[in-house]
């Protein structure tokens, strides 16, 4: 009986042993997870709504985990006092200027509070520091969104079924053009109308591209006119010496009207003068009453006797002298 009594104290020993072996490794194994072994400061950030958020959550910075949460109080109206135990062996990456904002661990996993940010010119983060809490969009708030989203889609999927409705019925300026082969058509039409017009505007600029570079070459008259000053002053002395032929003209057809319209002047006063006008067209009727006269007289002359002779030598003269110049 002693040596089964032995026995059985060896093994309920052992298995004594081996179990506060394991609660001791597993006190080691969970404080070094939850960093209880290490030294660590105390930061904290205030929150308006910490989400769901626990003491003991994991705290993590660039993707590693540096402490935990070690109280949640609240601080004020609406306010919550989160505070947080770091390992001082990450202390020297966090600065001053890092935001603090609650995230998830995984999809639907424990929430968690991540350190982002900050810049390598501020100061190293102290104990006691409060870190600016950034306010990120609750769970709540995204489906919301997505019910508000949802309520769009739904008001534009019903317009959208209205409009095509209407389309199919021929109303509208869009069911028209589908239901009425006539405007479409005429549609077509201008549109081909409207190809043939930018075409030649395509046209006109093309060659309004190449008359300008005409312009544009070096020694012609445009070229210079416009970079030429010994051409350009040459031009404005022409223009200026045409400007004066006409202001000439203009004085020398006033001076003209002036004289015609005056009565000092013989061709004033046949122009203006009646009675002047008169006896000039009484001297011409004498004249030519004169010079018929004479005809008549010089006729009587030939047919007289005594210069019969003298008129029949000269005919006969003259047409000896036709004679020769035939010959």
């Amino acid at each position: 009986m002693d040596t089964a009594d032995n026995k059985r104290a060896i093994w309920v020993g052992l298995f004594l042993a081996l179990g506060l072996i394991i609660f001791i490794v597993g006190i080691f194994f969970l404080g070094g997870q939850q960093k209880t072994f290490s030294k660590s400061i105390h930061i904290s950030s205030v929150f308006d709504d910490v989400q769901g958020l626990k003491k003991g959550n994991n705290v993590w910075f660039s993707g590693v985990k540096v402490g935990t949460i070690s109280s949640i109080r609240f601080s004020g109206p609406a306010q919550v006092d989160v505070r947080m135990s770091i390992d001082q062996a990450t202390q020297q990456y966090i600065h001053r200027n890092a935001n603090a904002r609650i995230s998830s661990d995984g999809l639907i996993g424990n929430k968690i509070i991540v350190i982002d940010g900050g810049s390598p010119q501020a100061p190293i983060v102290q104990d006691g520091d409060i870190l600016q809490a950034e306010k990120l969009t609750s769970t709540d708030d995204m489906m919301k969104t997505l019910q508000q989203n949802n309520q769009n889609l739904l008001s534009i999927t019903g317009d959208f079924k209205l409009l095509s409705h209407k389309i199919l019925q021929g109303k509208g300026t869009v069911g028209t053009l589908m239901a009425d082969s006539t405007m479409a058509i005429q549609l077509r039409n201008a549109m081909r109308n409207l190809e043939v017009t930018t075409a030649s505007a395509a046209r006109m600029a093309a060659q309004l591209s190449q008359f300008s570079q005409k312009v544009n070459t070096k020694g012609g008259l445009a070229d210079k006119m416009f970079t030429d000053t010994t051409t350009f002053n040459k031009l404005t002395a022409s223009v200026n010496q045409f400007q004066q032929a006409a202001t000439n003209a203009n004085k020398i057809t006033d001076n003209l009207s002036n004289k015609l319209n005056a009565t000092d002047n013989s061709l004033g006063v046949l122009l203006n003068d009646p009675k002047s006008a008169a006896q000039l067209q009484s001297t011409i009727d004498n004249l030519q009453k004169s010079s018929v006269n004479l005809n008549a007289d010089l006729e009587a002359a030939q047919n007289n006797f005594l210069l019969k002779g003298f008129f029949k030598k000269k005919a006969k003269a003259k047409a000896d002298s036709i004679k020769k110049a035939n010959k």
